[in-house]
Formats: C-alpha cells, sequence, structure tokens
C-alpha cells in the first residue's frame, strides 16, 4: 500500500469515527439521515455493478428508494409514519414494475430490471435500517446502551476484516474460494472467526455490562461472535461475487484509500441485520439480562 493511499485512509478515519459515533448517540432523524446517505451511495454502487452485468436496472429509481427505507423505519418508530408495512412494499414493488414497462417496454428486460432495482434497494438501504432497530431495541435503554449495542456487531467486523487480512498474509496459502474472491484464504477466513469470537466475549464482558447495563452468558457471547464472524465473512464475499459479476475491482473510488462505500459496508449489511435477529429472538433460545 503506497504511503499516500495509507495516509487518506488514516485521514478518513480520524474524520469519519467521531461523526459516525456521534450521529449513533444522537440516534433520531439523524442517525436515520447517516443511513440515508450511505445507502444511497451504496446503491449507487450496486447498480454500476449489475450495469457491468449487462443487467439495466432503474438506478436513480431504486437509489431512491434505498434512501427512502431508513427515514421511512424512523418515522415508523417515532410514531410519525404508520402504514401497512406489507402493503406499502407491494406498492412500491408495482410503481417500479410500471416504471420499468413505460420507460423500458418489453425489450427492456422489464423482470430483470424489476428484481435488481428491487433487490439494490433492499440489500443496502434496508439492510442497514436494522441499525435503527438495534439502536431502539428493547434491550437498550439509553442513548449510551443503544450506542452500545449498534456497535457491538460493527466493532466484530472490524475485527474480524482486520485479523482476516493479516492472518491471510502472513499464513494464508489455501484459497478460501478464488472463483468468488481470489484473495481471501482459509487462513484468513480462520483468523478473522476466531478474533470475532475473541472480541465478541470481551465486549460482553467489559463493554456492555458498563454501558448498557446488560449481561451475556460466555455460551452466549461465543455464540454471537461465531455466528457475526460467519455473516461478516459471507457478507465480503457476496459483495466479491457481485463484483466478479461485474468486472469491476471496486464498487468506486468515492473514498479516499478506501475505494467506494459499498467496499466498506459489505460485511455490515450482513452483521448488522443478523445482530438485530439474534438479539430479537425468544428469550429461550438467546436471553439477555438486563
Amino acid at each position: 500500500m503506497a504511503l499516500s493511499n495509507l495516509a487518506a485512509r488514516v485521514i478518513f478515519a480520524i474524520v469519519a469515527i467521531p461523526a459516525v459515533l456521534r450521529l449513533i448517540y444522537l440516534g433520531g432523524f439523524p442517525l436515520a439521515v447517516m443511513l440515508a446517505v450511505v445507502g444511497a451511495l451504496a446503491a449507487w454502487e450496486y447498480y454500476r455493478i449489475a450495469e457491468g452485468a449487462s443487467e439495466r436496472p432503474l438506478g436513480i429509481t431504486g437509489t431512491i428508494i434505498a434512501a427512502a427505507i431508513p427515514l421511512a423505519v424512523e418515522g415508523y418508530h417515532s410514531g410519525r409514519f404508520h402504514p401497512p408495512i406489507l402493503t406499502l412494499a407491494a406498492t412500491v414493488a408495482l410503481i417500479v414494475f410500471a416504471l420499468v414497462i413505460w420507460w423500458r417496454g418489453v425489450d427492456g428486460r422489464p423482470l430483470g430490471a424489476v428484481a435488481v432495482t428491487l433487490f439494490g434497494a433492499a440489500y443496502t438501504g434496508g439492510m442497514l435500517s436494522f441499525g435503527i432497530g438495534l439502536r431502539y431495541h428493547n434491550y437498550a435503554v439509553g442513548e449510551v446502551a443503544g450506542t452500545a449495542l449498534v456497535l457491538y456487531p460493527v466493532v466484530l467486523t472490524w475485527s474480524s476484516d482486520t485479523a482476516a487480512f493479516f492472518v491471510g498474509r502472513a499464513l494464508g496459502k489455501r484459497k478460501l474460494l478464488p472463483s468468488v474472491s481470489p484473495g481471501k484464504t482459509v487462513a484468513g477466513a480462520a483468523g478473522g472467526l476466531v478474533a470475532s469470537v475473541v472480541v465478541s466475549w470481551l465486549y460482553a464482558r467489559y463493554v456492555l455490562p458498563h454501558f448498557a447495563r446488560l449481561t451475556m452468558l460466555d455460551w452466549q457471547a461465543v455464540l454471537f461472535g461465531i455466528v457475526i464472524g460467519a455473516a461478516v465473512q459471507i457478507g465480503d464475499l457476496a459483495e466479491s461475487l457481485l463484483k466478479r459479476d461485474g468486472n469491476v475491482k471496486d464498487s468506486s473510488n468515492i473514498i479516499p484509500g478506501h475505494g467506494g462505500v459499498l467496499d466498506r459496508i459489505d460485511s455490515l449489511l450482513f452483521a448488522i441485520p443478523v445482530a438485530y435477529l439474534i438479539f430479537t429472538l425468544p428469550h429461550v433460545l438467546f436471553p439477555v439480562n438486563r
């Protein structure tokens, strides 16, 4: 990595991390706007990749939908927006279908365009919206607790990605899935999973009790680390598969030193919804004491 590239990464991290933490802590509309902006940028990159794979999505329409989902979720949570969810989703799908027929016609591959457009919005803005669910989860009482709960899968994602990179470089020989991502190794995947488990145990033991007043048993923290660690790696491989299909190396170059937004959040798009699902399972399966 060139020095200028490393410097760009460091500067971006110094600016972005405190801003993201602040917006998560504030919650509400500021958090929803951040997720909407990130979701829209990721969706724009996704549609760019899809076009490279000879698909013809409605990029602008899908980007708007991706940005609208976190805002709608926040409105629903705050009580300002209470539509029938399934009816709303069906209406959006029908509108997209109508637009595809109107703009593309029969020869414009309307079925594929609708599928790619709707999936792109759900994959980006839809998955990020689970961050709002974590921020205001029943387990989290107050701003600090909500922030700690959101950061749990985020910290595990960062730990897993970092460990996978360094372990893979040091010990990686056997490729994990070379047809999807030639750079990923079995050793890197194992290192990332171990890091996720260890950091999960530490987070559950030293962060959640003090900042969120939540306690987890050791086996719960280990299980959480295993599941999130697996979700992180699947999310990374999923985006690699998309880029391979679209014949691009990076989703874009919008972030200095990092590539695209989708390159940075691909693992989180899986980790955050899975974390929310785990915490929302019946207490018998995953009890957390408050």
